[in-house]
Formats: structure tokens, C-alpha cells, sequence
């Protein structure tokens, strides 16, 4: 495969449906709930955020959607760890369509690429949640932008 870009292009159906069987294996509480169409909508919106910011390098979208989803899931009653393993889950989809279509020596990039951008959401997503919890102003916990813009 060319590019990590067209990889995920590619195999986004079923990447989608790989992390959507994963977090119903995991069954957390609130998803269990969800119906599963609803649930596949949600994977393919977090999957269709991840692949724009691995697509256009940049962690914009990935961190609005997170402060936007966190501040949705704490009004639903959802739990972070709950928000947190869809990511987790995503993830981990991802890094297998990774070993399974790249070379090796692709690898770190790629590998690179997939946790800046999720590690990334995963902090916008628990920086806006807690601040929920707690009433208290948002703090990052790092500024990784320069780590993943490679300066």
C-alpha cells in the first residue's frame, strides 16, 4: 500500500466494523445500551475525524470533535473510561490494518501518525470531561502539536 491515507481509505468499512465488534466485546455499560446501527454511526464519525487529521496532518478535528463529544457523553451519563476505550479500540483497529498491509520499515510512521492524532483526541476528550466533573477550567495536560509536526 502506498500511503497510510490511502490504507485507511481503502479499508475504512472495515476498519469501522472491526472497532465497532471490539467495543461490544468490551461491554461497557452505556454502549451496551446504544442500538447497534447508533453505535456504528458514532465509530464512523471518530474513524472519519482520525483519518482527516492522519490525512491532512493536523489535530484540529480530531480535538474539536473530542471536546465536543465529551461534553454530549457527560450529558448522556456516559462514564470516561467508556469514551475512552472507543478510542482505545479504534486505535487498536487501526494499528492491526497497519501490520497486516505495511511493510516494517513503514511502521513508525504510521504507528507515529495513528497515536499523535488519537493520543491527542484522548486528551481533548479528558481535559473537557473532567472539567465537566469538576467545574474547573480546562488545563492540557502537554502540548504535543510540535511533537507531531515533527519540529
Amino acid at each position: 500500500m502506498n500511503t497510510l491515507s490511502q490504507l485507511l481509505a481503502v479499508n475504512s468499512e472495515k476498519i469501522i466494523s472491526e472497532a465497532v465488534a471490539g467495543l461490544n466485546r468490551c461491554a461497557l455499560c452505556h454502549y451496551r445500551k446504544q442500538p447497534e446501527t447508533e453505535i456504528r454511526e458514532r465509530m464512523s464519525l471518530l474513524f472519519s475525524k482520525t483519518f482527516e487529521c492522519i490525512k491532512d496532518k493536523t489535530l484540529i478535528p480530531i480535538n474539536l470533535y473530542a471536546q465536543k463529544l465529551a461534553a454530549e457523553r457527560f450529558r448522556e451519563g456516559f462514564f470516561l473510561q467508556e469514551i475512552q476505550t472507543a478510542f482505545n479500540v479504534l486505535e487498536e483497529t487501526l494499528w492491526e490494518i497497519v501490520t497486516k498491509n505495511m511493510q516494517p520499515a513503514e511502521y513508525p510512521d504510521a504507528f507515529g501518525l495513528i497515536s499523535s492524532v488519537m493520543g491527542a483526541g484522548k486528551e481533548a476528550l479528558a481535559v473537557e470531561y473532567v472539567s465537566l466533573v469538576t467545574g474547573s477550567p480546562k488545563k492540557p495536560a502537554a502540548d504535543i502539536t510540535r511533537l507531531f509536526q515533527g519540529t
